[in-house]
């Protein structure tokens, strides 16, 4: 921190308001949480008096300082924000009135966002087990905090806020620019398909389109009933399995292998097939690209395409088509969950092409892809800087650098 700064003790700049409202069971009361990682204050849940064990509360008022014992270790202080003024917390969120004569509220804000400085509160908890460390007040009062005077931090807030905006734009920009390469396929593929629906051809220009189930040997659907679990055995895919575009191993359950011979006579996945999301998330497709033994629940349908006609990536492919995403999701049902019925997949309208033409549609999409992916790793190195930039700009703040 700034040797041009001297240090102050909490305890001359916090006063302590202890629980003020007795709990009436009958009342509502609007609760206030701190967020972990110095990302502040934010308005919680709505309880009853009688669904809690309090019998009194602390009314926060806006610009004063609280936190949780428990959580102080991984950064959960922050300064009340207008949206949560007259919410409440319990007896273990310490509240503070700030003397605002001597420390700009936001000052201190941006101060409990360094890490440095949940490990230096970190230090006076107790408890020998972190994550039950509690930081009690007396503890906290008896911290420092390096303090200009008002006029400075006025100005030391001022531009961090300035170079947080900027942050924020630029992080923003990096969501667009996701967005973008998303958009950038679903173009490409809205470009080269078309929408056989509505007469729009594309610029493959297909001759032939045929149904679904004119060019599969089967489509079906995992178990109807939620198998018995085991330790060890065969794994059991979810649509968490499947989302990525490749069946994902490592984070399923397990089913026994009678219960896997079982749903096997139902619906059995192999190298080439695709499956897809029928449940809740629908319309994502996956390759089978592994010849590891696996069962899948009902959320998830097989389509075994007939391997003389139908390559399975371009399969895949072409359920990731604009046209066939939006003939997806109007033909499917429910109001709080989707459903895709394995019917309507049957009845999807897709091009077949000769074998070789589809590999090589195949190929470059898959260099389309490939762009997308250096863009996108592109973009995470871009988020991580930017994620870095914030420390580092308060870091710089508190040590006079600003």
């Amino acid at each position: 921190m700034s040797a041009k700064w001297q240090g102050v003790r909490f305890a001359e700049l916090l006063r302590r308001r202890e629980p003020d409202v007795r709990v009436n069971p009958a009342e509502t009361y609007q609760f206030a949480g701190v967020f972990s990682f110095g990302r502040g204050v934010f308005r919680g849940q709505e309880r009853t008096g009688s669904a809690f064990s309090y019998d009194r509360l602390t009314r926060v008022r806006r610009d004063e300082f609280v936190y949780p014992k428990l959580m102080a270790w991984e950064g959960a202080f922050g300064v009340v924000p207008p949206s949560c003024d007259g919410c409440y917390v319990s007896p273990e969120f310490p509240v503070f009135e700030i003397d605002t004569n001597r420390l700009v509220p936001s000052f201190l804000n941006f101060y409990f966002k360094i890490p440095a400085v949940w490990e230096l509160m970190s230090g006076g908890s107790t408890g020998t087990n972190v994550r039950r460390r509690r930081l009690n007040p007396s503890d906290l009062l008896l911290r420092e905090i390096p303090l200009p005077p008002l006029a400075e931090q006025k100005r030391v807030v001022a531009r961090i806020e300035e170079l947080a905006e900027q942050i924020d734009e630029g992080c923003g920009l990096r969501k667009g620019a996701s967005a973008d390469a998303e958009a950038l396929v679903a173009a490409h593929l809205n470009r080269l398909f078309g929408d056989p629906y509505f007469g729009r051809a594309g610029a493959l220009d297909f001759k032939e389109w045929k149904k679904i189930d004119e060019v599969v040997t089967d489509v079906a659907d995992g178990p109807h009933v939620t198998p018995t679990y085991v330790e060890e055995g065969i794994p059991f895919i979810t649509v968490l399995n499947i989302t990525s575009g490749k069946v994902r191993f490592g984070e399923h359950k397990f089913i026994s292998n009678e219960d896997h011979v079982q749903f096997q006579k139902r619906a059995k996945a192999e190298r080439g097939d695709v499956l897809i999301t029928k449940d809740g998330t629908i319309g994502i497709p996956c390759i089978v690209d592994t010849d590891r033994e696996f069962s899948f629940f009902v959320s998830v349908a097989l389509i075994k395409p007939r391997r003389d006609l139908l390559d399975g990536e371009f399969l895949v492919w072409t359920i990731r088509a604009p046209y066939l995403k939006e003939r997806i999701l109007k033909q499917s049902r429910g109001d709080m969950i989707r459903h895709l019925v394995l019917r309507e997949i049957r009845d999807l309208i897709l091009p077949v092409p000769p074998l070789a033409e589809q590999r090589r549609i195949v190929a470059e999409l898959e260099n389309v892809r490939a762009e997308v992916e250096a863009l996108r790793r592109l973009q995470i190195d871009t988020a991580n800087e930017l994620d870095a930039l914030l420390p580092a700009v308060l870091d710089r703040a508190f040590k006079g650098e600003l």
